[in-house]
């Protein structure tokens, strides 16, 4: 029956395929019938990662090891040390420079380093050395070496030769004009040298030192002090009494008519 427009509303009948049907009351997008039947995807698959064991390990070190010793060897062998130049040098011999720079034979120009040019200070006579490497086969060594400044006279009476800094230098020559250093009781050298450098221009023949001080002979006339420091405060009054000899202390100067 069909309901009038113009009446109350009357109950609809429902078809059999409404009723007793199942009431979705999700929300949002709807979901296919296609994706829900889809199986879910499988996780992707994660390999176990390969561990090594000890021997393996130490196979890849010594392969590694021997891959740089032939790199090292190679090196050695393709860039050896072909030229070596010296400067500086007056005393040592060239061929005793480049022998105590470990330059003598073969040698790496890449591997020679300070380590190697130690033994240039082992010598008494080199003060200082640089050394450089100039690729791809040269080295280059300048030294500086010291100067015999006076002849220290040993207690056992032998006479050496000795630098400005109190370095022994055996076998110096043409040391006969320099300042002879002798005396007894506790070494003095240091003070001496100190002396020596204050009184340069006095042409100083010799020094004697004793526990009680210091004599220096000059050409003519002589220098006496027990205090190193004060003669290097008066050492001008010596210009005043070239011929004199003179004592000098702390407090002043004294000169012997």
């Amino acid at each position: 029956m069909s309901a009038d427009p113009d009446g109350p509303p009357r109950n609809r009948r429902l078809s059999p395929q409404e009723y007793g049907g199942a009431v979705d009351l999700s929300f949002g997008p709807q979901e296919s019938a296609e994706a829900r039947e889809a199986p879910a995807e499988s996780p992707p698959e994660v390999r176990p990662r390969r561990v090594l064991s000890r021997r393996q390990w130490a196979l890849r070190g010594v392969l590694s090891a021997a891959l740089v010793a032939g790199a090292g060897v190679g090196l050695w062998y393709a860039l050896p040390v072909k030229t070596v130049t010296v400067e500086g040098n007056r005393r040592l011999p060239e061929g005793r420079v480049v022998e105590l720079a470990g330059l003598q034979g073969s040698f790496g120009w890449l591997y020679y380093g300070a380590w190697r040019a130690r033994g240039l200070l082992d010598s008494p006579w080199v003060a200082s050395a640089s050394v450089t490497r100039v690729f791809p086969d040269t080295v280059q060594i300048r030294v500086t070496e010291r100067v015999a400044r006076v002849r220290l006279q040993r207690p056992d009476g032998s006479v050496v030769a000795v630098s400005v800094d109190g370095t022994p230098l055996p076998g110096a020559v043409n040391t006969q004009k320099l300042p002879l250093v002798s005396g007894w009781g506790p070494d003095r050298l240091d003070e001496v040298l100190q002396v020596l450098a204050a009184l340069s221009r006095y042409n100083v023949q010799s020094v004697v030192f004793t526990p009680t001080g210091l004599t220096v002979k000059l050409p003519s006339g002589s220098v006496w002090s027990g205090d190193p420091q004060a003669l290097l405060k008066y050492a001008g009054s010596i210009s005043m009494y070239p011929d004199k000899d003179i004592s000098i202390y702390p407090w002043g100067v004294s000169v012997q008519e």
